[in-house]
């Protein structure tokens, strides 16, 4: 696989852009890119050309998480003003208003087959999971405390809860905190299993395997991307080139390649028959919140498309074979 360049939007926004996914292709519509930012707005992209489709108002403080429902038709986005807003990605229209407190909704993604959107926690050290038919919350996952450090400790007992991830099969679910352990619960029994351990920094970013449910990759500010087998809690294999934090990280569809990005401002693909990084993209000029790969599906998909999204108000879009 190889990434080559195809566009780039200097000021897509008027602020640091955080976060990116892609709303999947409909019926009536190809995929469109969604990108969130500290300028408060959503705005939404067409997927080959990075034109500007709209743009979605409705937070009063910056953007920090945007997730898409697997069949495209609703999509949302999670604000330093503490509430997530759900809405419709062809109508901006709101569906729901989901409210936590203060610093209580980070990073968010949609389950598999949409029945489910969890929801970061941060310093409630949790993940809450909101019914899509209903919006009502149906469970808070919570993180047990680690047993040993006294209450006055300030290295803590409790944890940050930073980014999640869901299991290909939706079974398992995943979440990285500011301490650098990762969580591991059984969604099902709504039961916590384990940590996996190895990282010291902040775990920001976290995706599965879209074809193995055990294969787990996160990005850390300790510079190092992961590969764990998160049912038999080991890990697997350290990948390493960044020069500063890695704050993000996704899979290909094909399950072959990851993408990451990093504070030290570039865009890396690693190959994962080869566990090394193949290829870095050096398009932005500030440190780089999100990568994306955009799924399979739509008639209108002529290629692979990643994107990525950074500090610099910019967002750039990437060709893959």
């Amino acid at each position: 696989m190889k990434l080559a360049g195809i566009k780039s939007i200097d000021n897509a926004h008027d602020d640091s852009v955080w976060a990116v996914t892609w709303a999947p292709a409909t019926a009536t519509r190809p995929p469109l890119l969604l990108t969130g930012s500290l300028d408060e707005t959503v705005r939404l992209w067409k997927s080959d050309d990075l034109v500007l489709e709209r743009t979605n108002t409705g937070h009063c403080l910056g953007v920090a998480s945007v997730a898409a429902h697997p069949l495209g038709s609703i999509a949302a986005s999670s604000s330093l003003d503490s509430f997530v807003r759900v809405f419709d990605v062809d109508s901006n229209a709101t569906i729901a208003t989901l409210e936590a407190p203060p610093s209580e909704v980070w990073q968010m993604r949609f389950d598999p087959k949409g029945a489910i959107l969890a929801v970061a926690g941060g310093g409630s050290a949790s993940v809450n999971l909101w019914d899509t038919s209903t919006w009502e919350l149906v469970v808070t996952l919570s993180i047990p405390r680690v047993e040993g450090p006294k209450p006055s400790d300030k290295s803590g007992s409790k944890k940050f809860v930073l980014s999640v991830a869901w299991s290909p099969d939706g079974k398992r679910l995943a979440c990285g905190s500011m301490d650098g352990t990762i969580s591991v619960f059984d969604v099902q029994r709504a039961k916590f299993l384990h940590h996996l351990e190895g990282h010291f920094m902040p775990v920001r970013s976290l995706v599965y395997s879209p074809y193995d449910p055990r294969l787990l990759f996160s990005a850390s500010d300790d510079g190092n991307v992961h590969m764990y087998d998160a049912e038999g809690k080991a890990l697997v294999g350290t990948m390493s080139g960044h020069a500063s934090w890695v704050l993000c990280v996704d899979v290909s569809p094909d399950g072959a390649a990851i993408a990451t990005g990093s504070s030290d401002r570039t865009v890396r693909l690693w190959d994962l028959n080869m566990r090394a990084s193949v290829q870095t993209m050096s398009n932005h000029t500030d440190q780089v919140w999100g990568v994306a790969f955009r799924p399979p599906g739509g008639n209108d998909v002529r290629s692979g498309r990643l994107a990525s999204v950074s500090d610099d108000k910019s967002i750039s879009l990437y060709d893959y074979s």
